[in-house]
């Protein structure tokens, strides 16, 4: 029997479980926001009672690997980077797009159309990939500018499904008859312990030292709206 931690950190929730043999025996979450620096640790703690107390071993920890939020990723990978490195274990890395991408399968109720997870950038801008049903990558993930053309050429012939923290603020945009949108689709530890078995079973961990988050965007630090007096100038 594999059993392996899974955090999710990259978005709005913030969540943990242990996957059993790819089948969640148990699960934390919270999607208030802002509280994953308060939240991921008890959370964690509370999944290594949990395995202690049904005598199983932790044999991997598996973490959201990006793209998501800047502050999110980096909480939740320096988390599990200590777990694996404390109990000289396997860290395994979950793509967001591909763990969005394999929740939303279970309710496509379209088996022609292809799947495109989108995950909120700022303004028209989204991190988005393509897959088709046998979560294949189609196209590739990429921070894309969303406008009346985007997906033009896929969405004349195919349906696709569009979901993800990005999707909403496309509906007026993306017009065809062929997009269609999933509601309620978000990232949770919950849907990683099929993906993060199949990597355990495929020896895909990586570097515990070196491995870092998929931002795809370099982060910018932002000043605040409300100016400081400063007290120099006086």
């Amino acid at each position: 029997m594999t059993t392996i931690l899974c955090i999710e950190t990259s978005g709005h929730t913030c969540s943990v479980s242990l996957g059993s043999d790819g089948v969640c025996i148990f699960h934390r979450s919270d999607n208030a926001g802002q509280a994953h620096s308060r939240l991921l640790h008890p959370f964690i703690q509370d999944a290594l009672n949990h395995a202690r107390e049904q005598d199983l071993s932790i044999n991997a920890v598996a973490v959201s690997a990006g793209p998501g939020s800047y502050t999110g990723l980096r909480i939740g990978v320096s988390a599990a980077k200590g777990i694996a490195y404390a109990l000289d274990i396997p860290l395994l890395a979950v793509e967001t797009l591909d763990l969005l991408a394999s929740t939303a399968l279970q309710h496509v109720n379209n088996c022609d159309a292809l799947l495109c997870p989108m995950i909120d950038a700022r303004r028209m801008e989204v991190y988005t990939a393509l897959y088709n049903q046998q979560l294949q990558t189609i196209q590739p993930i990429s921070a894309s500018i969303i406008d009346h053309h985007s997906f033009e050429d896929t969405l004349a012939s195919t349906p696709v499904c569009f979901f993800g923290s990005g999707a909403a603020k496309c509906k007026d945009v993306l017009s065809s008859p062929n997009a269609l949108f999933l509601e309620t689709i978000d990232t949770d530890a919950r849907y990683m312990c099929g993906l993060a078995q199949n990597l355990y079973e495929k020896n895909h961990s990586v570097d515990v030292a070196y491995f870092a988050p998929h931002y795809l965007k370099d982060f910018v630090a932002t000043r605040p709206h409300n100016k400081v007096l400063d007290r120099t100038s006086r």
